[in-house]
C-alpha cells in the first residue's frame, strides 16, 4: 500500500500552508546561478496544487516572496518577478483543469505594474473555482499584517464602530488578510531550515509543523501525502489532556 492510500479522507487538514525554501541553495549545489532553482521551483508548486486536489485540502497557501527578499541583488528580484508573470500565464490551465481560485496575500502594491495586473487577471479568471483557494504570499510578512490589523481596529475604535472590550481573539483574526479562510492546520518547511521565517504568526499558533531536508525544487505530491500522513498520527490537543479528547 502505498503512502496515499494510507491516508484518511475523513481527516485531513483543511488548509496546508508551506514554506517553500531552497531554491538557490539547489542551484548553488548544482552549479548554476539562483534563478535556475527558482525556475526550477515551479514544478514543485504544480505537484503540491495538483496533490492538494487530489487529496481534497480546500485550502493552499504558499509563500512565495517576503517583504524582506525585496533586500535581494536587484537582478534576482527582476527575475522572480518576470517568472511570476511567465507562471501565472501557463498556469491558468492547470487551475481552472482542477478547480483552484487562486488569491493573494501582502502588500502587492509593491510589486511591479505587469506582475500586479497579471496577478489580478489570473484572480479574475479563477474567481469561480471552489475546489482549492491557492493563496500566493507576495511580498507578505507576518508582522505587517498583525501592526496593519492592530491599526484597523484602533481606526474602528476610535471612530466608536467598536467597543475596547469588544476586542478579542475572533475580532482580531476577522483583521488578518487570511479573514476568510481556516488557520492552517499544517506548516510544511522544506530545504532543512527548522524557523518561521515571519510567515501566518498568528495563525499557526496550534499549527502541526513539518520540516524536510530536501530543497523545494526537489517536492513533490508523495511528500505532500507523507507529510498529511504523518500530521494525520499526531493527537491535537489544543491544550486539553488526551484524556480530554
Amino acid at each position: 500500500m502505498n503512502i496515499k492510500d494510507k491516508i484518511d479522507r475523513n481527516n485531513l487538514p483543511q488548509h496546508v500552508a508551506i514554506i517553500m525554501d531552497g531554491n538557490g541553495r539547489w542551484a548553488k549545489g548544482l552549479g548554476k546561478l539562483r534563478i535556475f532553482g527558482h525556475q526550477n521551483g515551479v514544478s514543485a508548486v504544480r505537484e503540491a496544487m495538483e496533490g492538494a486536489v487530489e487529496l481534497g485540502i480546500p485550502y493552499l497557501t504558499l509563500y512565495a516572496f517576503s517583504t524582506e527578499n525585496w533586500n535581494r541583488p536587484k537582478l534576482e528580484v527582476l527575475a522572480l518577478m518576470e517568472l511570476l508573470v511567465t507562471t501565472l500565464s501557463k498556469e491558468i490551465k492547470t487551475f481552472q483543469d482542477n478547480g483552484i481560485r487562486l488569491n493573494t496575500i501582502g502588500d502587492i502594491d509593491k510589486l511591479p505594474k505587469n506582475c500586479r495586473a497579471k496577478l489580478i487577471e489570473s484572480m479574475e479568471l479563477t474567481a469561480q473555482n471552489t475546489t482549492c483557494v491557492l493563496t500566493l504570499a507576495l511580498s507578505y510578512s507576518s508582522q505587517k499584517e498583525i501592526v496593519d490589523a492592530t491599526k484597523e481596529i484602533c481606526k474602528q475604535v476610535m471612530q466608536g464602530n467598536l467597543d475596547i472590550d469588544a476586542i478579542d481573539e475572533k475580532v482580531f483574526a476577522n483583521h488578518l488578510y487570511t479573514r476568510n479562510m481556516p488557520d492552517p492546520d499544517l506548516l510544511i518547511r522544506t530545504s532543512g531550515e527548522q524557523r518561521i521565517s515571519n510567515y501566518l504568526l498568528w495563525q499557526i499558533a496550534y499549527s502541526e509543523l513539518s520540516f524536510l531536508p530536501k530543497m523545494w525544487p526537489e517536492f513533490t505530491r508523495e511528500d505532500l501525502y507523507e507529510c498529511v500522513y504523518n500530521y494525520q498520527q499526531r493527537e491535537r490537543r489544543f491544550g486539553k489532556t488526551s484524556e480530554q479528547l
